[in-house]
C-alpha cells in the first residue's frame, strides 16, 4: 500500500498551522521536532504544530524531524496585514441583536472584501439568510460573535445547482455559499479563509422541516406515482428532504481554510464540498444534535483535503466521504482521493463513513489518532450492491472506535444500477481498540447496543468479495453473550495478526 507523504501549511499574518502525515514507523508516543529558520522552536507528539509570533509577509523555512531524520521541509509564507471591514460600521450597519435580519448588509460587506481586507464580526448574534462568498475573501468571527441562519426557507432562495446524496439537483442555498457547481469545469472560487473563535450556526431542524414541507407538497403527485419504488429511499420523506441546503456549501472550490470556529445546525450537512480541492478544516467544533441527516464534514468527489484537531457532536456521520451515486456518479466518474483525518474526537453520532454514495470511487484515505468510541457506525465503508465504483487504499491507525464495518446496505438505493457491484478492498487497520458496542443517540435515547467488533460482508457475486484487508495489533473488548467479535461473509485474503481480546471497559465511552 503506497502513499505520498503530506506536509502542508496554512498561514495568517503572524501565525501558521503546519500539518503532516504520521510516518509508517511512528505511533502515538512518537515525538516530532519543529525547526524554523534552522532553529528548533518546539516539539509535539501530534502531527500538527502552530507557529506563533511570525512577521507578516515573510517566508520561513520550516522543517519537521522524527527519529533523527528529516520528514520534510516546506517554505511557509505568512500573509500580509489586512484592514478590517467591520460589519457593524458604516455603510453596512449590521445589528448583532439576534433579531434584525442582516442579509443585505452582510452581503454588501462580503462583496466589498478583497485581498487587502477581512470581513470582521464583533461580539453579537447576526441573523442572516443565504450569503455568497467570492475568491480571496477572509472572514473573522471573534469570540462571542455568531453568524446565525434564519429558520425561514424564503431566506435561502433562489435555489442553486448543487449535489445532494449523489445527485446534481436544484437545492435551497446554504448559509454560506462558495463557488458554482459544474462537473465539466475547473475551480471558480479559491483562497478563502473563514476563521475565529466565534460561531456559524444554521437554521437547524426547524428550517429542514419547513423546506421538506414545501418540497413534499410540490412533489406530492410524483411521490405518489412511485408506488412501491418509494421503498428504495431511506424513508418516504427522503425525496423532499434532499432539497435542503447546508451550513457551508463549497462547489468547484480550491484552497479553502476553515479554522478555529464552532459550526453547526445546518438544515442538513454542515461542511459539504463538491468537485473541490485542498479544503482544510482544523480546531473546530461541529454540532448537529437533533438534526436528522446532520453530517459534519463531507468531501464529495473532492481531493487533497484535510481535517484535524476537531470535535464532533453530530446526529449523523461526523465525516462522510462520498463521490456520487449510481448512475450519475458512475458517469461523472470523479473520485474522492487523498483525504486525511486525524486528532479528532467524536463524542456521539455515526463516526467516519465512506459511502454509501461512492460510485465515482474513493481512494487514499488516511485516518489516525482519533477517538470515536461511542459512535453508531464506528469506521464504516458502505455501499449498495448496485452502486458500482470502488473503495481502496484505506489506512486506519491508532483509533478507538465502536466497530469496523465494510458491508452492503439496502437504504438510499434509488437510481439505475451499475453493471457490476462496487469493489471494496486494499485496506489496513492497525493498532485499534474496538468496543463491540455502539451508542444510539437518535432522538436523545442514548441506548447502547452490542455488535461484532469487526463486520466484513462483501457482495455475493464472484470477484466482488471484500479483498485484501489487513488487521494488525487490534484490541477487541470481550463480546456480549451470543455476539460474534468478528463476522465475515464473501471475503478473500483477509488477515488477522496479533488480535487480542481484552476486558470490557467500565465506561462505555
Amino acid at each position: 500500500m503506497d502513499f505520498d507523504f503530506l506536509l502542508d501549511y496554512r498561514a495568517l499574518d503572524t501565525e501558521a498551522e503546519i500539518f503532516w502525515d504520521m510516518p509508517l514507523d511512528a505511533d502515538l508516543t512518537s515525538e516530532y521536532t519543529i525547526l524554523c529558520g534552522g532553529k528548533a522552536v518546539g516539539g509535539t507528539n501530534k502531527t500538527h504544530f502552530t507557529l506563533r509570533d511570525l512577521v507578516p509577509a515573510t517566508s520561513y523555512e520550516v522543517e519537521v524531524r522524527f527519529a533523527e531524520r528529516v520528514l520534510g521541509k516546506i517554505e511557509v509564507r505568512t500573509a500580509k496585514e489586512k484592514t478590517f471591514i467591520d460589519v457593524t460600521k458604516e455603510p453596512f450597519c449590521a445589528a448583532g441583536d439576534g433579531k434584525t435580519l442582516n442579509t443585505a448588509a452582510l452581503q454588501a460587506a462580503l462583496d466589498r472584501c478583497d485581498e487587502d481586507h477581512i470581513v470582521y464580526f464583533p461580539e453579537g448574534t447576526f441573523l442572516s439568510g443565504a450569503l455568497n462568498v467570492h475568491s480571496g475573501t477572509e472572514i473573522l468571527l471573534v469570540k462571542g460573535a455568531t453568524l446565525q441562519g434564519t429558520e425561514d426557507p424564503k431566506d435561502y432562495l433562489p435555489k442553486i445547482h448543487s449535489r445532494f446524496e449523489g445527485y446534481e439537483m436544484e437545492c435551497y442555498r446554504s448559509l454560506l455559499n462558495l463557488g458554482e457547481l459544474d462537473h465539466t469545469a475547473g475551480y471558480n472560487c479559491e483562497n478563502v479563509i473563514i476563521r475565529g473563535e466565534g460561531s456559524i450556526m444554521g437554521g437547524g431542524f426547524p428550517l429542514a422541516k419547513s423546506i421538506a414541507a414545501i418540497e413534499g407538497e410540490r412533489l406530492k403527485e410524483y411521490i405518489a406515482s412511485l408506488g412501491d419504488k418509494i421503498k428504495d429511499f431511506e424513508k418516504p420523506e427522503t425525496l423532499a428532504f434532499r432539497y435542503r441546503g447546508r451550513l457551508i456549501n463549497m462547489s468547484n472550490c480550491r484552497n479553502i481554510w476553515i479554522h478555529g470556529l464552532t459550526l453547526g445546525f445546518g438544515p442538513s450537512w454542515n461542511l459539504h464540498f463538491i468537485y473541490s480541492d485542498r479544503i482544510v478544516t482544523d480546531h473546530c467544533v461541529i454540532k448537529s444534535e437533533g438534526v436528522w441527516n446532520g453530517d459534519g464534514w463531507d468531501p464529495d468527489s473532492s481531493t487533497n483535503s484535510t481535517l484535524y484537531a476537531c470535535e464532533f457532536y453530530t446526529e449523523d456521520d461526523s465525516v462522510a466521504i462520498k463521490s456520487g451515486k449510481n448512475p450519475e456518479g458512475n458517469v461523472i466518474n470523479r473520485p474522492t482521493k487523498h483525504i486525511r483525518v486525524f486528532d479528532c474526537v467524536t463524542h456521539f453520532g455515526h463516526g467516519l463513513c465512506i459511502g454509501s454514495e461512492m460510485s465515482g470511487g474513493v481512494e487514499d484515505v488516511r485516518l489516525w489518532d482519533c477517538q470515536m468510541g461511542p459512535t453508531w457506525s464506528g469506521i464504516e465503508i458502505k455501499a449498495t450492491k448496485k452502486r458500482g465504483g470502488y473503495v481502496k487504499n484505506i489506512l486506519v491507525r491508532d483509533v478507538t472506535a465502536s466497530h469496523v464495518q465494510m458491508h452492503s446496505v439496502g437504504y438510499n438505493d434509488d437510481g439505475e444500477g451499475a453493471k457490476f457491484p462496487p469493489e471494496l478492498g486494499d485496506c489496513r487497520f492497525e493498532r485499534m481498540h474496538l468496543l463491540g458496542r455502539f451508542l444510539d443517540n437518535n432522538a436523545g435515547r442514548n441506548e447502547w447496543h452490542d455488535c461484532p467488533s469487526i463486520l466484513l460482508c462483501g457482495f455475493d457475486v464472484p470477484g466482488y468479495e471484500i479483498k485484501n484487508v489487513e488487521f494488525k495489533d487490534i484490541e477487541l473488548e470481550e463480546p456480549a453473550e451470543g455476539v460474534e467479535d468478528i463476522h465475515q461473509e464473501y471475503c478473500k485474503n483477509v488477515s488477522f495478526t496479533n488480535i487480542k481480546q481484552v476486558p470490557r471497559t467500565n465506561e462505555k465511552t
